[in-house]
């Protein structure tokens, strides 16, 4: 018996990988629904429905779940689910173009070449490392469709310690799922890949963090952070409504679709309490 992820995400999937094998190539634009064996576990990126407004290109992994933007090569949105399990240390980075997208969707290792000496450009995971090198196949992670070139100073501290957040919820006693849903704006022209130059740099990033089975009966965190955003930044002053992140993305998105409207409505026009356990006051 067969299950197939179109009743999580309302978009034609790309062949992926499950928890028990790695993904294959693909040579084509046309792509055929990923499905499951009943005795494999379904995967759970996405509690309340990835977000949608975004392309065909739906990539699921157990680590992760992203919808690729085939013109900016990165990635719209990327969505995981942070639990003790998960949490692990020593993954290696070993960069590689994504094998389930078309070669001139995404990026190969050399596009970043001399973007750190030129721009202080780090390649920087949107599902991250350390917090989901515990995933079988965690070595996805370094796939460049969940990578995009983030300032040094943004990459290594305020949003290395949003992710330790991440963490400490999901380590805490009986922690409830911690699930989080991130990507990049394009709100500004910043710059382009020196070795790439017809790939813009994002301005900023977005991140939804919520824990518990729905928004609506748990807590939820928003923020945004520029990539001129500095080194000792404090993470709590960055807070934002998940209306401010819809308002700027590009191609505009719902977060939280299966929400319904009047619930929606309220929780994204607010900040929600999750910070509070993030040490923000």
């Amino acid at each position: 018996m067969k299950y197939t992820f179109s009743r999580l995400l309302p978009v034609i999937f790309l062949a992926a990988c499950t928890t028990t094998k790695q993904p294959e190539p693909v040579a084509s634009n046309t792509f055929s629904p990923m499905s499951v064996s009943e005795d494999e576990p379904e995967i759970d990126n996405c509690a309340v429905g990835c977000p949608v407004g975004g392309s065909q290109q739906t990539v699921i992994r157990e680590a992760y779940t992203l919808n690729n933007n085939r013109n900016t090569r990165f990635a719209n949105w990327v969505a995981y689910k942070v639990t003790h399990d998960s949490i692990a240390s020593g993954g290696t980075r070993n960069w590689r173009r994504d094998p389930v997208l078309p070669e001139s969707d995404t990026l190969a290792p050399a596009a970043y070449t001399g973007a750190n000496a030129a721009l202080s450009i780090d390649r920087g995971h949107q599902a991250p490392l350390a917090g989901l090198a515990g995933s079988s196949d965690w070595q996805a992670l370094n796939y460049l469709s969940n990578i995009t070139p983030q300032r040094s100073a943004l990459n290594q501290s305020p949003w290395a310690r949003l992710e330790l957040q991440e963490r400490l919820l999901a380590s805490r006693p009986n922690p409830p799922p911690v699930y989080v849903v991130t990507g990049p704006l394009f709100t500004r022209k910043i710059a382009t890949l020196p070795a790439a130059p017809d790939v813009e740099i994002p301005s900023g990033y977005w991140k939804v963090i919520f824990t518990g089975n729905r928004p609506e009966t748990g807590e939820f965190a928003a923020f945004i952070m520029d990539q001129d955003t500095p080194r000792a930044a404090n993470i709590c002053h960055y807070q934002v409504t998940i209306n401010e992140i819809e308002a700027k993305t590009k191609p505009h998105l719902n977060i939280w679709p299966s929400l319904p409207k009047e619930v929606a409505t309220k929780l994204k026009s607010r900040k929600g309490t999750l910070a509070k356990a993030m040490r923000c006051l």
